[in-house]
């Protein structure tokens, strides 16, 4: 079977599949890989109006973008908003919110296992940012990959983080804000790398880059990246809030039986296929209108997200991360199951499909 053959047959089967479960998608099989020309990794892309923003490290700083498609944010002239003039150490990635009319940048700053939260404001997207601010997150432990989002009235906020004051595993975490820049309250552990599918790369073993976003029923969802970064077995996963449930109780959330967006088939949840184009994708970011959680497609649509990932057919490697365009869909009627734990080990609800 030759090729286009090949794809075409794919992408029938897909489509058969879509539709059986109840989705009109714009386009079905695979799409060529949407890599862009920006070699760099962690994503961050919200849209305002018609602008489309990135944010990302420089090494000593954070620069923003914009441009008037995610395609084109990779030719789009880089603008320095923060430079790290008390040396805080390695900038890692920034993420850009936006609250109250202001946008703001939670990155992480530190060396080992000083990498605390910070964040820094503005009335602009791209000028004007204040003085960097650390955050005072609850315990005060090593914390990456941070982001804001609004749930039913409040404000929370959502990082990678350790249990303790060494490097065992990081889990994701969760705590109330009262502002923009002020936790309030506990931590909440609401994920940890248990999983024998995020599991296969370790020392450490990682659940990292939580993106919040609502499905059609109004539920929860936190996507994230498990399994080390620095192979080719990085993928993306799924947290859903059961209805009615609790952010802060660790049982009220349920995992996807696998990855959902990932190059090796051994850890895809079932009915999920790996990727044909790009190893390795991981630590994304939805392209929602004001980085608003509750604005993402309703059931059928496809809709814009960004990640970062290392082409096939090239050593995986950091320095081989490329920003790549793709666009995902909510799939409904999923279960995911648990066992031996506290309350309802199944869980009925919508899930995510990736596309490259």
């Amino acid at each position: 079977m030759t090729f286009s053959r090949f794809r075409s047959a794919l992408a029938a089967l897909t489509l058969t599949f879509a539709l059986a479960a109840g989705l009109s998608l714009s386009s079905a099989g695979p799409a060529e890989a949407g890599q862009t020309g920006l070699r760099a990794a962690d994503p961050s892309v919200l849209r305002v109006g018609s602008t489309y923003v990135s944010v990302q490290s420089t090494g000593t700083g954070i620069a923003v973008r914009q441009a008037s498609s995610t395609d084109a944010l990779a030719s789009a002239t880089a603008r320095q908003v923060w430079s790290d003039t008390r040396d805080l150490g390695e900038i890692w990635a920034p993420e850009i919110v936006t609250d109250g009319g202001r946008f703001h940048i939670y990155f992480s700053g530190g060396r080992g296992a000083a990498h605390r939260m910070y964040v820094i404001s503005s009335a602009t997207a791209d000028s004007g940012y204040t003085a960097e601010t650390k955050l005072a997150l609850p315990d005060d432990k090593w914390a990456i990959d941070g982001t804001l989002f609004t749930f039913n009235g409040q404000r929370w906020f959502v990082w990678s983080g350790w249990a303790g004051d060494t490097n065992v595993e990081q889990n994701l975490y969760i705590a109330r804000m009262s502002s923009p820049t002020t936790p309030t309250g506990a931590r909440y552990v609401i994920s940890q790398p248990r999983e024998s599918w995020e599991r296969v790369v370790g020392n450490p073993f990682i659940n990292e880059s939580p993106e919040a976003i609502k499905d059609p029923d109004g539920q929860l969802h936190i996507v994230y990246s498990a399994n080390g970064s620095w192979s080719d077995q990085y993928c993306l996963a799924d947290l859903r809030l059961r209805a009615g449930g609790d952010p802060t109780y660790v049982w009220d959330w349920y995992k996807s039986n696998g990855c959902l967006f990932g190059s090796n088939r051994a850890t895809m949840m079932a009915g999920w296929d790996p990727t044909l184009y790009a190893n390795g994708p991981g630590h994304h970011t939805f392209v929602l209108l004001n980085g608003d959680i509750g604005t993402s497609p309703p059931a059928g649509p496809r809709f814009p997200l960004m990640y970062h990932a290392v082409a096939k057919g090239t050593p995986y490697s950091w320095a081989n991360r490329y920003w790549y365009t793709g666009t995902f869909a909510w799939w409904g009627g999923t279960t995911y199951s648990r066992a031996n734990v506290p309350g309802a080990n199944t869980n009925t609800g919508w899930s995510l499909k990736f596309f490259e």
